[in-house]
């Protein structure tokens, strides 16, 4: 073998082993990645659940009654 045939093969496997390093990382942050998704969609569904359920907090507003002295006619100006 000359000098050229072994620098091909180092070249290789240097790119093999840079590439399996890189391949590592990525499945390293896989676990973080989805527990961050799932986060996300737990909170989504929380909140069109929360716009979709009725504000029970507001207060209807008082009803309105007519008494007997709201249906005369008020006194005339003199």
């Amino acid at each position: 073998m000359d000098g050229t045939a072994i620098i091909i093969i180092l070249a290789i496997a240097g790119v093999a082993s840079v590439l399996l390093f890189a391949i590592k990382g990525i499945l390293d942050q896989l676990p973080d990645v989805f527990e961050s998704a799932r986060r996300a969609r737990d909170a989504w569904k929380r909140l069109k659940e929360k716009q979709d359920e009725p504000d029970d907090t507001e207060e209807p507003p008082p009803p309105v009654t007519v008494s007997a002295d709201d249906e005369q006619e008020p006194p005339a100006a003199a």
